[in-house]
């Protein structure tokens, strides 16, 4: 744990954060160059669009495990609660593999693609061999998630970034290999890729976490933690909540945009627009754990964790806007991402639209963090809900009512969801943030 005592600034904020932001800034880049090698290989259209659905079917399936980083950074102090935590990962690692297998099953999949989202059956079934692929996805992810915030919590963040650096190289061989070398469709390359560079990050965050480990078995103090696994419930269950409400938005967004004006051009368009705003946003994803890790007794390392924030977000909204309103979006959309004229035109309209997304991910990445270190997580969920309903609310609206094109409406509901959960977290955090002033932490909605 990194040491809190000495005067925090600026400059040591950016040394712990930068191995994290550069660990999600290298997985931002596995989208867009799985994308690049799905457009330039047979049907890019139908191969991207079912790139697309798959992974935001995975991604709900993963979405109880994708908090584990949050809480393996804030719970695990010793081996005992390391063994309590390890041992309930993998019961939720265990159910979430389960989840992935009884979705691929014929009769469910087919009447959630077909009879319920309506996808065009070429892209369904392009959707099915890729979930096959991805089984180890989500049960790879929570096990590499848990290892990571141990290693996070040890102020080894440089090994989280190796880490990566493992996935994408392992992703980036299986997918060159396949793209080059065997006749198979676009979605086969990016599903693979997938699967293999989670698989391998998992065993490098289990190898680099040994050290840690065996220091705290060896810590004599390692028996006397209470933490149970009630404890950890209520603490774990409204942050896997607020993913899966989170991470649930895709397949309906998928939905919506499957019966809107130009539904394979939105569906085609999605995924390649998505992953090029996630390199921005995961710059701000990165700093949660940052701020949970760096906050400080009594929350006294507020300030300067908070302008760290600020300057961040007006860097990275200002890039955004500069590269959408330049010629630069064109030779990224097309070029680099390998989409038609036709479709990077298409493609301009919602990234303006999503300008400010990297700005509201380092927002609430912030508020989350205050709210985890106050555990006071139920008011997390809350926001999720709000945001949820909010996106589900417009996208209903847009397409049903406006006849807007899929991609504009859905773009639009994921800035305007966002802004609601952040105006509704603005005021439980303005509370944590009053009990920093007075030296205690204050109980939310209890």
């Amino acid at each position: 744990m990194p040491d809190n005592k000495d005067s925090l600034t600026l400059h040591k904020i950016f040394v712990f954060w930068l191995p994290l932001a550069a660990t999600w800034l290298m997985m931002s880049l596995e989208g867009p160059f799985l994308s690049a090698l799905i457009a330039r290989l047979d049907d890019p259209e139908y191969n991207l669009a079912a790139y697309g659905v798959a992974y935001s079917f995975a991604l709900i399936i993963e979405a109880p495990v994708i908090m584990m980083m949050s809480a393996s950074t804030s719970l695990v102090r010793n081996f005992y609660s390391f063994t309590k935590l390890r041992l309930f990962t993998y019961t939720l690692n265990s159910l979430v593999t389960l989840g992935m297998i009884v979705l691929i099953l014929p009769q469910v999949f087919y009447f959630l693609t077909l009879d319920l989202i309506r996808l065009p059956a070429e892209v369904a079934n392009l959707t099915h061999t890729a979930l096959v692929i991805l089984i180890p996805w989500p049960g790879a992810i929570g096990y590499r998630r848990f290892y990571q915030g141990i290693l996070i919590r040890n102020n080894l963040t440089r090994r989280v970034a190796y880490g990566t650096i493992v996935r994408l190289t392992s992703m980036a061989v299986t997918a060159s290999t396949l793209y080059l070398f065997a006749k198979v469709d676009g979605i086969v390359v990016g599903a693979a890729a997938l699967s293999a560079g989670v698989t391998m990050e998992a065993i490098a965050s289990r190898f680099m976490a040994a050290s840690v480990l065996k220091r705290l078995k060896e810590d004599v103090l390692s028996g006397t933690d209470s933490l149970n696994y009630k404890e950890i419930i209520n603490f774990y269950y409204p942050l896997a909540l607020t993913s899966m409400i989170t991470l649930g938005v895709q397949p309906l967004v998928t939905f919506f945009m499957g019966q809107s004006r130009m539904a394979l051009e939105s569906l085609a368009i999605l995924p390649v627009l998505t992953s090029f705003v996630f390199i921005f946003r995961s710059l701000g994803l990165s700093y949660q754990e940052v701020v949970i890790a760096l906050i400080g007794e009594g929350g006294n390392n507020y300030r300067i964790l908070k302008k760290f924030a600020v300057i961040l977000s007006l860097i990275l909204v200002g890039i955004l806007f500069i590269i959408a309103f330049s010629p630069l979006a064109d030779i990224w959309f097309n070029k680099v991402s390998g989409l038609s004229e036709e479709l990077t035109q298409f493609a301009l309209t919602p990234l303006i639209i999503m300008g400010i997304f990297p700005m509201l991910t380092i927002l609430i990445s912030f508020q989350r963090a205050l709210l985890v270190d106050a555990k006071k997580t139920k008011s997390i969920t809350f926001a999720t809900v709000l945001e949820f309903t909010g996106i589900m609310l417009i996208l209903l609206i847009g397409v049903r009512y406006f006849n807007l094109i899929g991609v504009i409406a859905a773009t639009a509901a994921f800035v305007a969801g966002r802004l609601c959960a952040n105006i509704y977290l603005s005021k439980p955090v303005a509370g944590v943030i009053k009990g920093y002033k007075r030296g205690i932490k204050i109980d939310f909605f209890t």
